[in-house]
């Protein structure tokens, strides 16, 4: 449980992170590239094996990190888009239900087990992050705005249900450092990538605020993916329950930071989602 409310705290921190990346103006495609680069390097520090660069490409599980490198640069810019055009709430609501996917991939390719009292609290725990992440002022959008926040949707659901199959099926435990930073070295390549075909009809300029924020997310980022991975491995709550937990817990965890911090205003539904998020991980963590 412990690697569980850890992968909380930093997942959570992130979301703090990138407010304060937009009150002092941090180019964020420039940021989040450095991060990777930074998560990276932190994994290959935390990493005791004796695996040498040329040999991680013999790795069962290397071309699935690649892949998700590649989710990871595609969905944070689908968000940024979603969020742009649809709004904030829109895209928030995209990603944290996306614990759907993972849930049920859970019980068809791990035949885990959900009792009753367990649909209902992962039920409630998708209205309480409806009503959480919603807005009064949010506008309405379009058939083709649902095109953003539906891709976001299926993207994150696929990189949660990528890792718990990566867990289960290819990673040793001891390999969770050097697997979480190749995933983090994929996603900088693809960023790298990008940032040259920008370059031809930009310049690319060196920006020292970008890369110390990059660096203030790199660390929290991948302590993130790396907690989770290890709350994968408790044997007494399934991955639908880790999931579950993982998401509600984040919603309303940062719901407290930005009321504490960035002193945000909740509405009526706000706190109602808050409550319903509460009775959702004591179902789904008791029972």
């Amino acid at each position: 449980m412990l690697y569980l409310v850890l992968s909380i705290l930093f997942s959570s921190l992130i979301f703090v992170i990138f407010k304060l990346f937009d009150i002092y103006k941090v180019e964020t495609l420039y940021a989040i590239i450095t991060n990777y680069v930074v998560a990276c390097a932190v994994g290959f520090f935390f990493y005791h094996g004796t695996a040498t660069v040329s040999e991680i490409p013999t790795r069962p599980w290397f071309w699935g990190t690649f892949l998700l490198g590649f989710l990871f640069i595609v969905v944070f810019n689908l968000m940024a888009a979603t969020a742009q055009r649809a709004g904030v709430s829109v895209a928030s609501v995209a990603t944290k239900m996306s614990l759907v996917i993972p849930v049920v991939l859970g019980v068809f390719l791990y035949k885990e087990n959900l009792g009753p009292i367990k649909i209902i609290g992962i039920v409630l725990a998708l209205i309480a992050v409806y009503f959480t992440s919603h807005k009064e002022d949010s506008s309405k959008t379009g058939k083709k705005a649902l095109l953003l926040p539906i891709m976001v949707f299926l993207g994150s659901g696929l990189i949660d249900a990528s890792l718990k199959y990566a867990q289960e099926v290819y990673i040793d435990e001891t390999e969770f450092p050097l697997f979480s930073a190749t995933v983090f070295a994929s996603a900088a390549i693809v960023g790298f990538f990008i940032i040259i075909v920008k370059s031809f009809q930009n310049p690319l300029k060196v920006n020292f605020k970008n890369i110390v924020a990059g660096i203030a997310l790199g660390v929290p980022n991948y302590f993130s993916i790396y907690f989770l991975l290890r709350a994968l491995q408790n044997q007494d709550l399934t991955s639908a329950s880790v999931f579950t937990l993982n998401n509600v817990a984040i919603v309303m965890f940062s719901t407290v930071l930005g009321i504490l911090l960035f002193k945000e205003q909740l509405s009526i539904k706000n706190w109602g989602g808050i409550v319903l998020a509460v009775i959702s991980i004591i179902l789904v963590a008791l029972f």
